[in-house]
């Protein structure tokens, strides 16, 4: 079977993006795991689907898959690379669209060619939302979802929100010098987190700028988590640390996030970039 695919990245975080409009094709996880690998596939760390409304509201159905090939909820990244695949294949020729997840609705706004903004929906912080099942004897603060997890290096400070998929924030001094490969392997796989879980370590630089990374659950360290942006501003402003409007610098370049709190939707603005087209033989 021969697939056409587009590999895209968003500040670094790529994906090999997948027709299946035009195309019909059944990817199992081992097809999804040989397309990502870097050395013997493609090479990504999510692969994108792009498939046919399933409700009449919406233009799109919108399936993503981590390198290991399990399916998730949620790229915020992705998102921005859905936009601009489905607006330069001219599979659309609206501004604004509405995309349906497994997790829900997300609403994805043109800007330019290369710029998009997504509506990522109200923040939870809600423990079971994620889930996360907390150690009340250590919650910090409940009402600022801050809690103190136990691990095999000892404990940390975290907050948690869901952003349609889970996120742990951490509050740390240098995000240079953060353990991200080593604490976020160990807090990714924590009992405490049944589905698993995102792990941010943030650097708060300004109440309106901050340094992120992110190790993300089934591919590592990336160098741009669009939805772990967005969760950790979230944590940041539900716990006054941030202002409602915030730079956040990645290691592969610089997402803006807008948030004025309470049932309001979380806005992501960022860039989308094109590789390459291709064919490939599953």
């Amino acid at each position: 079977m021969q697939l056409r695919f587009t590999k895209m990245h968003g500040l670094g975080n790529d994906f090999v993006v997948i027709d299946l409009l035009s195309q019909n094709a059944q990817l199992s996880a081992d097809h999804i795991r040989h397309i990502a690998n870097r050395h013997l596939g493609i090479g990504c760390d999510q692969v994108l689907l792009v498939e046919p409304p399933t409700t009449t509201d919406t233009d799109f159905h919108y399936r993503i898959y981590n390198c290991d090939g399990t399916e998730v909820e949620q790229c915020g990244n992705g998102a921005r690379c859905f936009g601009k695949f489905v607006t330069d294949k001219k599979l659309t020729g609206k501004r604004q669209l509405k995309v349906s997840t497994n997790t829900g609705l997300i609403n994805i706004d043109v800007v330019d060619n290369n710029t998009f903004r997504v509506d990522m929906g109200v923040p939870n912080f809600d423990p079971a939302s994620l889930p996360f099942t907390p150690d009340l004897a250590l919650a910090n603060d409940t009402q600022t979802n801050t809690y103190t997890i136990n691990h095999t290096q000892g404990s940390s400070d975290i907050s948690i929100a869901s952003m349609g998929n889970p996120h742990a924030v951490l509050v740390v001094d240098n995000i240079d010098t953060a353990d991200v490969a080593g604490l976020g392997k160990v807090l990714e796989c924590h009992s405490q987190f049944p589905n698993n879980v995102n792990v941010g370590f943030m650097q708060i630089i300004s109440r309106n700028r901050v340094k992120l990374r992110v190790f993300e659950r089934g591919v590592g360290e990336t160098q741009a988590c669009g939805s772990g942006a967005c969760a950790a501003v979230a944590t940041g402003i539900n716990n006054g640390l941030l202002d409602a409007g915030v730079d956040v610098e990645l290691i592969g370049g610089q997402l803006n996030i807008q948030w004025s709190g309470g049932n309001t939707p979380l806005i992501m603005t960022g860039s989308a970039t094109k590789v390459f087209d291709g064919k490939m033989t599953l």
